[in-house]
């Protein structure tokens, strides 16, 4: 046991896309700064950040159909489409410019252009995607943007979803979007982490985060674990970041900061079908999502997904939900449990009054058979065979429940959310979708939140890094232009290259 705290400047808990995006920033505006790592796990990005465990997407909102909702006037709200927009384009600029920098190479190991489709059935439906297409279509991030009921034309954008369809039976719909993106998140975490290993940056993995202290100094004191021998170590830093996905919540409760008080967590765990037919996983090149069924959770959009993981082109399904009252796939049975306490034991509470219908929905779920899943399934693929296609588990997630202002005690939250001491010390990311698609808009707001005084000498450094920075690029066409044409070539997203994945 070490009995001499060994200090630092930043320490960062978790090898997830968060961490790594955090630590890959920070060294590029403020390289002499000292920084350390602890994982429990054995490498980087093998929970939620993993290519299994989550869905791949350059989340854009280009097919999303859970970020644009009807008023009760009729019309389409495309306000949140078109701030994760903004943020994923924070993201490609970022990651442009580390690959631009000779700091990280092949992108096209961790993103691949891909068509993205939103896809509806019925004239409810059909009525709602041509509204929404209508307001996205004017607007200067999403110029490009394509609409068809007819069914000649459906069979050209998914051959494969159209395939056993009786002509006229039901009207159908679809937008499509030629800039949309496949996101490795696995491939560019451990990228950016082997970024960082040569940056002198101290990555420790299987080291468990035991306890984190503030002493009296202002200091925060961890507790770290090593795994392979059972060795405590003590680690000292000014600046913690506790980026563990679903292993956060019960982190920021031990730091004991009155952020961390009413805030719970509920975790949702998916499944994915995966086929395991090349000749059909041929037959599909696109991601295409579709509309939640009237009262399911956000979460449970059904997609379509061309993949490539381990440079091997897949198709996956889903995502299906399952419940396990672990935090983490690598997790405890008690993480629910213990993650009740007495100052949050008023939200869960009223959180599990208000959500009986994601209750319900959640076992329903856990009770489909294959059979029941194929079921959905042939409402995007008409002749899937089940003998094509088989389950997989991918992450979990944790669901943030808070009381808020709008909802309430014990309000459900479906997106990422960033709890920090007021003195900026601290900081956790708690939270899931669209999360890792939007990790560098994250991360500097995060930075903003926590480091107000050093903003001011980075912000040339943002800027160089990504252009776009404080601009709205919705004000300015002409400049996401730029930068959109930019950024494909860098990343090799452009059309040609689009045309010669399409048809390799």
């Amino acid at each position: 046991m070490s009995s001499n705290p060994r200090k630092t400047d930043v320490i960062l808990i978790g090898a997830g896309v968060m961490s790594a995006t955090l630590g890959a920033i920070l060294k590029e505006l403020a390289p002499s700064w000292e920084m350390k790592v602890f994982e429990k796990l054995a490498g980087a990005g093998e929970e939620s950040s993993n290519e299994w465990n989550n869905a791949g997407t350059g989340h854009a909102a280009l097919c999303e159909l859970n970020y644009t909702s009807e008023k009760p006037d009729g019309t389409v709200d495309i306000g949140k489409a078109v701030a994760i927009n903004e943020q994923f384009q924070i993201s490609r600029q970022f990651w442009s410019y580390l690959v631009q920098s000779k700091l990280i190479d092949n992108p096209e190991q961790f993103i691949r252009p891909i068509p993205h489709i939103s896809f509806v059935q019925g004239d409810q439906n059909v009525a709602f995607l041509k509204k929404r297409f209508d307001a996205l279509s004017n607007h200067p991030l999403f110029q490009g943007m394509e609409y068809s009921d007819d069914p000649e034309q459906l069979k050209q954008w998914f051959p494969l979803m159209m395939e056993g369809r009786v002509p006229g039976e039901e009207p159908l719909a679809a937008t499509k979007m030629d800039s949309g993106t496949d996101v490795n998140f696995g491939a560019l975490t451990r990228r950016l982490f082997d970024h960082l290993q040569q940056q002198q940056v101290e990555i420790h993995y299987q080291h468990r985060v035991d306890q984190l202290k503030r002493t009296s100094d202002g200091l925060w004191s961890l507790k770290v674990r090593n795994l392979t021998n059972g060795q405590v170590e003590h680690h000292m830093a000014k600046f913690v970041f506790i980026g563990s996905g679903g292993g956060s919540l019960h982190l920021l409760q031990k730091t004991g900061i009155p952020e961390s008080r009413q805030i719970g967590g509920f975790p949702v765990s998916g499944l994915f079908m995966v086929c395991n037919n090349p000749e059909v996983v041929e037959q599909h090149h696109a991601k295409v999502y579709g509309k939640a069924k009237v009262g399911a959770p956000p979460m449970s959009v059904p997609h379509l997904d061309t993949r490539y993981i381990d440079n091997k082109k897949t198709l996956l399904f889903g995502p299906f939900a399952g419940f396990s009252p672990k935090f983490l796939k690598t997790g405890s049975n008690l993480d629910l449990i213990t993650s009740v306490k007495p100052n949050n034991l008023l939200t869960m509470l009223s959180a599990g009054v208000k959500e009986m219908a994601l209750t319900k929905y959640l076992i329903q779920q856990v009770m489909l058979s294959h059979e029941k899943r194929m079921e959905e399934l042939r409402e995007f693929i008409p002749n899937a065979k089940s003998e094509d296609w088989e389950m997989v588990v991918a992450g979990q997630r944790v669901q943030v429940i808070k009381d808020t202002e709008a909802g309430g005690r014990g309000t459900l939250q479906f997106g990422t959310e960033v709890v920090s001491a007021a003195d900026g010390s601290i900081a956790a990311l708690l939270g899931a979708s669209p999360g890792a698609s939007t990790a560098v808009h994250v991360m500097l707001e995060l930075l903003g939140r926590c480091f107000p005084e050093q903003m001011g000498a980075w912000e040339p450094k943002i800027r160089e890094m990504i252009p776009s920075y404080g601009i709205s690029l919705s004000a300015n066409p002409d400049l996401f232009q730029e930068l959109q044409q930019s950024t494909a070539h860098t990343l090799g997203l452009t059309e040609e290259e689009v045309k010669e994945l399409v048809y390799s």
